[in-house]
C-alpha cells in the first residue's frame, strides 16, 4: 500500500503524534429518531466541534508541522492555499500558531462567515472567481509574489495523512463500526481515512457521499479513470465543490467501496432535520453524508452494515442560508 499511494498508513499514525496536543477529540454522538429512520444503528463523528470549526484543522496542522520540521533552520516566510474556506481557516489558524504569515485564495462567492473567519484567523485573503482556472492562476501569482509555500486543500500529502487521523479516533470511539461514510470533495478526507480503516479493519467499509451536481468522484468510480467536474458545480455543500484529484483518485478507486450521490433537496431536508432532530447546527457539506444513507440507494446496502458512522464534516454555516433555508421545507419524521 505504501509504494502505490502518495501516502502510507505510517504517515496517518505519524499525523497523529504531530497534531494531537492541539486539535479536539470530537464526539460521537447518536439519534434514536435517526435510527428509526434509515433502519441502521448511526454514530456521528462531530467535527463541527474541531478547532475552527471543520475537520480540516487536522491537515492544516499536520502540513504545516512538516514544514517547520522540514525547513527547521528558518520558518517559511509564507504559506499559500486556496479554499472555499475550511481549509483556509485552518491553514491560517495553524500558521498563526507558528508565526507564519499565511494567504487564502478565496473564490468571491464563498460564503462570508468563512471569510471573516479566515480574517479573524490573521490572514490576508486574495478573491479569484469561481473556476478552477482562475484559483491556480490567482495561488500561484501569490506564491511567487511572497515566496510562500503552497498548501493544497485535498492533494497535498501531509494534510490527507492529517484527515485520516478521524478513522483512527472512530475505530477507537465505535470498535463495532462497520462501514464510514465521509462527503467528498476534493478527496483528501475519504483517502486519509480510507488508507487507516483499510489497513486496520479491512472488512469495515468506506463510503463516499457527494451531490449530484459535483458528481466526479461517482463519475471516476463507474469509468475507472478520473473525471473531473467540467463545470464550476452548484450546490448548496460548498464544501465539496472541488474535484478530486491526481494523488486521491488511486487511493478512491481502490479502497473507497462506494460512492453515493444525493440531490440538492436531499442535502437541505438532511442538513435541516440534523438541525431540528439532533440540535447541531450543521453546514450542508456534512448534510451530504445523512442524506446518502437516508437515500433509496443507501437501502441497497447490505443489510449486515448495521453500525454506521456519518462524518459530519464541519459547522460553518452561512446564517443567511440558515433563513433562506428555514421555510424550505417542514421535516416531519
Amino acid at each position: 500500500m505504501c509504494a502505490q499511494y502518495c501516502i502510507s498508513f505510517a504517515d496517518v499514525e505519524k499525523a497523529r503524534l504531530n497534531i494531537q496536543d492541539f486539535v479536539h477529540l470530537t464526539p460521537v454522538l447518536t439519534s434514536s429518531i435517526l435510527n428509526q429512520v434509515t433502519g441502521r444503528n448511526l454514530f456521528f463523528k462531530c467535527e463541527l466541534f474541531q478547532k475552527t470549526g471543520s475537520f480540516k484543522i487536522r491537515g492544516a496542522l499536520n502540513a504545516i508541522r512538516g514544514l517547520i520540521s522540514a525547513t527547521s533552520e528558518e520558518k517559511p516566510k509564507a504559506v499559500v492555499t486556496h479554499s472555499s474556506g475550511n481549509h483556509g481557516q485552518a491553514l491560517a489558524y495553524a500558521a498563526k500558531l507558528e508565526g507564519i504569515p499565511a494567504y487564502i485564495v478565496v473564490p468571491r462567492t464563498a460564503p462570508d462567515c468563512k471569510k471573516m473567519a479566515i480574517q479573524a484567523y490573521g490572514a490576508s485573503i486574495v478573491c479569484s472567481e469561481p473556476t478552477d482556472e482562475s484559483r491556480e492562476n490567482v495561488t500561484k501569482r501569490i506564491v511567487e509574489e511572497m515566496e510562500g509555500i503552497m498548501v493544497h486543500p485535498n492533494q497535498e500529502p501531509t494534510v490527507i495523512a492529517g484527515q485520516g487521523t478521524i478513522a483512527l479516533e472512530v475505530l477507537n470511539q465505535v470498535p463495532l463500526v462497520d462501514a464510514l461514510v465521509v462527503p467528498v470533495g476534493g478527496g483528501g478526507m475519504a483517502a486519509g481515512i480510507a488508507i487507516a480503516i483499510k489497513t486496520l479493519r479491512p472488512s469495515v467499509k468506506v463510503y463516499a457521499a457527494e451531490p449530484v451536481n459535483a458528481d466526479d468522484c461517482y463519475q471516476s468510480k463507474l469509468k475507472g479513470e478520473l473525471i473531473p467536474n467540467t463545470h464550476p458545480p452548484e450546490t448548496i455543500a460548498d464544501g465539496v465543490k472541488s474535484s478530486i484529484g491526481l494523488n486521491t483518485w488511486p487511493i478512491i478507486r481502490d479502497l473507497v467501496d462506494e460512492v453515493f450521490t444525493v440531490t440538492e433537496d436531499e442535502i437541505k431536508y438532511a442538513t435541516q432535520l440534523v438541525w431540528e432532530r439532533m440540535k447541531l447546527l450543521i453546514e450542508p457539506t456534512a448534510g451530504v453524508g445523512v442524506a446518502a444513507v437516508m437515500s433509496q440507494h443507501f437501502q441497497t446496502v447490505s443489510p449486515e452494515v448495521k453500525n454506521i458512522c456519518i462524518v459530519l464534516s464541519g459547522g460553518n454555516v452561512d446564517l443567511t442560508w440558515v433563513k433562506a433555508a428555514a421555510p424550505f421545507q417542514s421535516v416531519s419524521v
